[in-house]
Parts: C-alpha cells; structure tokens; sequence
C-alpha cells in the first residue's frame, strides 16, 4: 500500500527564510557549493551545512561531489515547478533599494526557470508558439503540431528525440511574475538551449537572469515574429 504524500514535511523544509533562499538560488538549474549558498542566505557555513543536509535527505535536493567539494543543485524539475508555484500564489515582498529593484526589473524579464526560459520573454515566446500554431494547449501540457514539427527542425529541435527522453515533454508552467504559463519540460529545456546555442539569450552573472542580446531581438523577430 502506498502511503499519502508528506506535503507537512516538504512545507517545513520550505517555510525556513535561510532554506527558501537557498532553493531559490538553485532555481536556476545551477549547481552551487554550500558557501555560496551560505552567503546568498547571509548565514554561516556551517548553519547551511545543516540546512542543506536537510533538504537532501528531504528530497529536495542531491549533491554532487567534485574532488573534495560538495555542490547542490534540486533534485529534478519537479521541485522547480512547485517553487515556481508558490511564488506565484506568495504575496510579493515591498521593494527597499534601487538594487533590489534592478534585480527584481531583469528577473522579471527573463531568467531561467530550471532549465527553461521564464519571465515576459519566456511568456511571450510561449504566446508566439501558440499563436503560431506550432504548438496547441492539452490539458496541463502542450502538444506540438504537424506544422509544429517541421518548424522546430527548422529551428535545430528534433521533437522526436525530445519526447524519447525520460522527463516530462511539455509542460505548462505557471510563471510568477507574469501570471500565465510559459513551456517546461523536455521541449522548453530544448528551446532554451538552441536559444543559448545561437547567443540569442545570455546568462547574468551573479543569479538566473538572462539577457537576450542584439542577435536574438533580430532572431526571434524573423522566426517568431516575436517583437520585443
């Protein structure tokens, strides 16, 4: 018999202020190592040490051992998807400093959601590909079309070989500071790729924020129409 899920324990493990900063740091896909972890929650190593042990023996996350170093990362794209949830559904915290601002203007932007692209850019993409017929809503997901699969193999994307992979195909997932859903799983990891492939998109230093440079405004423009 298989027991009721344990929300109670994955709700403890999240409701800690040090722990949710450290999780929403590796919301990128990134693996991190613990002291810079301890220094985005502004707490001591050795008390984010034993946070992250938590969450690893929680599920939340798994460690990867590289020489003597320990680095973090989540433990799949499900965990993304719920945190990207719950900031959906949280009240927004105010805005004290210009700095917080600017991060708050670029994440809101565009950045990486695990390992898909998020925020307006990531809403809009999402948005063009519907509109383009390319892809068609299914229930939670997204099916690609007949029109669908020759434009992406256009673009670089086999879809055959992405709905091979083990994860989940395509998602939709509901974006926190837009409000409406942008494409996860296998596909949207693919579309994020190709877009990095082709320095369409960039990473910002320093967190998840991406900027999109002047060869993907051109880019997206003539393959999407997507004007931004």
């Amino acid at each position: 018999m298989v027991s009721k899920p344990n929300i109670v324990e994955v709700a403890a493990l999240v409701g800690d202020p040090s722990r949710v900063t450290m999780l929403l740091e590796l919301l990128g896909g990134k693996a991190l190592p613990a002291s810079e972890l301890a220094r985005a929650a502004h707490i001591t190593p050795q008390t984010a040490s034993s946070h992250l042990a938590k969450m690893v023996e929680g599920g939340l996350l798994v460690v990867e051992m590289s020489g003597r170093h320990r680095y973090y990362r989540l433990a799949g794209p499900e965990v993304a998807y719920a945190l990207e949830a719950l900031n959906a559904i949280a009240t927004q915290k105010p805005i004290r400093s210009l700095k917080e601002y600017d991060q708050s203007k670029v994440l809101r932007y565009a950045r990486t959601c695990y390992d898909h692209i998020a925020g307006e850019v990531g809403v809009r993409l999402t948005d063009r590909l519907l509109a383009l017929g390319m892809i068609e809503r299914s229930g939670r997901d997204y099916v690609v079309s007949k029109q669908g699969y020759d434009r992406f193999k256009h673009f670089g994307i086999d879809v055959d070989t992405v709905q091979m992979g083990r994860r989940h195909f395509a998602r939709q997932c509901l974006d926190w500071s837009e409000r409406r859903h942008h494409i996860a799983g296998g596909l949207g990891a693919a579309i994020t790729n190709r877009l990095f492939e082709l320095e369409w998109i960039t990473r910002i230093p320093g967190g998840r924020a991406v900027r999109v440079t002047d060869a993907g405004l051109n880019g997206l423009a003539d393959e999407f129409g997507l004007r931004l």
